[in-house]
């Protein structure tokens, strides 16, 4: 996608000094698009405030992630116009295998925790057609954001505005004035933080937020590896922390030949993440291994490396007046399970479905009493994977042998137990619970 594309239609007349708007979302990265993409398929006016040039986005410099995206989040991007944009970039996942190692990498445990899409009651997910869909999809970060501006260039209702920040805001009761970088005031009545976990947005109206650092750090990049993957994702739990390998599309190299390729997490520690990241890739490759095994043969890492601290926050409140938070400036937790995008996918569902009601019904979407039903409908199922994303680190994130066999015999135990997997591979899957339309594969 060229620069040129990436930024048509996202210009607005810069002599216009008050812009106005039924809802203004600050943060345009993928939860903030997706929710313009939301309530912009809806027909309400939606102005998205991006502090990064759209061009930068879509370079592999940017952001060098992959995001698990679970079936019921799937439901959601096809919902609101998105999916078709991403979909042949996407690596079904089909296998979860879960499993525990050992104290330098040695002795790890001959019990795992194996979920196959075959054993799926289709009956149970929702939007199947009969047959087990997938758990979900690997995707690049990327290529999320360049199928999310693609289809907000098709929407009037939305207006984009890339390499600008919101620098403040004035909540006035039943309307919201906030003031861009470039001088310009933007009148709104309802403002949603799409911000990240240092959101701007929720500093300036006065909410606070609970925060955990965690003592690790994750390295994340792209690898190749000698034998195919099949569609298996990986998480292994040393002590450190967990590891993951995540399966990702296959891509042909400028030779012709065919590079099987997956995206890692890597959870080490701080102090020696530098010495890692300056190895050659024949030396990180070998540390790899190391960490996950030989079963997909030689392991080399290949483009950027990336270093993220990792850190838990929790918002005190997810709205005020006139105001909602949703993704990571609401919660932002530990990529343990690979739920925290999908947590912001189902905010943008259940945050969407309640705007979208209360406007064709000619209710205020800024009023305490709109947004009540979003707060009440996502803090909890946040608040709980929080908390067991967090208790997940601590549990496996050490090598005490009573520990160890602890959960030596829970892994056991629980891969018997088919009744128990089911409904775990649902929760993976984010089809339980009281979901929103979207989730549900149906219209908004």
């Amino acid at each position: 996608m060229s620069a040129s594309s990436l930024t048509q239609n996202s210009q607005l007349d810069t002599l216009v000094d008050m812009l106005e708007t039924e809802v203004l979302i600050v943060g345009g990265g993928m939860v903030g698009m997706a929710m313009a993409a939301a309530l912009g398929g809806a027909g309400i006016a939606t102005l998205l405030v991006e502090a990064e040039k759209l061009p930068d986005m879509a370079e592999p410099a940017f952001d060098g992630r992959s995001s698990a995206i679970a079936y019921g989040s799937q439901q959601v991007l096809a919902g609101i116009g998105a999916w078709d944009y991403v979909a042949d970039k996407a690596e079904p996942i089909r296998d979860i295998r879960v499993s525990d190692g050992g104290w330098q990498y040695k002795a790890a445990s001959p019990f795992f925790v194996h979920y196959h899409f075959a054993d799926l009651q289709p009956e149970s997910v929702p939007g199947a057609d009969g047959t087990p869909p997938p758990f979900g999809w690997i995707i690049e970060n990327r290529a999320i954001r360049q199928g999310l501006i693609r289809r907000l260039q098709e929407l009037p209702s939305v207006t984009h505005i890339p390499a600008m920040t919101v620098t403040a805001i004035e909540f006035q009761g039943k309307s919201n004035l906030a003031t861009l970088s470039d001088g310009r005031e933007v009148r709104a009545r309802l403002v949603i933080g799409a911000d990240g976990r240092q959101s701007a947005v929720r500093r300036m109206a006065g909410i606070g937020a609970r925060e955990l650092g965690y003592k690790h750090s994750a390295i994340v990049c792209t690898v190749t590896h000698e034998l195919a993957h099949d569609g298996v994702a990986h998480e292994h739990f040393l002590p450190i922390g967990p590891f993951a390998m995540l399966p990702m599309t296959d891509e042909v190299d400028d030779a012709g030949s065919v590079r099987h390729r997956s995206s890692i997490v890597w959870t080490e520690d701080p102090r020696i993440i530098p010495m890692l990241l300056s190895l050659s890739d024949a030396d990180l490759g070998r540390e790899i291994e190391r960490r996950f095994g030989n079963t997909l043969g030689r392991i080399r890492p290949i483009g950027p490396r990336f270093n993220y601290p990792l850190k838990m926050v929790l918002a005190d409140s997810y709205i005020k007046e006139g105001l909602a938070l949703t993704g990571d400036a609401a919660h932002g937790m530990h990529p343990i399970a690979g739920q925290g995008f999908n947590m912001g996918v189902r905010d943008v569902a259940a945050l969407a479905e309640v705007l979208v009601d209360a406007h064709r019904l000619g209710l205020d979407i800024g009023s305490l009493g709109t947004l009540e039903g979003y707060a009440r409908w996502r803090r909890f199922d946040n608040l709980m994977m929080v908390l067991v994303t967090d208790g997940l680190t601590r549990l496996f994130s050490n090598d005490l042998p009573p520990v160890r066999l602890l959960r030596d015999l829970g892994f056991y135990v629980f891969n018997k137990a088919m009744p128990l997997k089911r409904v775990a591979m649902r929760h993976a899957m984010g089809v339980v619970g009281d979901l929103p339309r979207l989730v549900r594969g149906q219209r908004l």
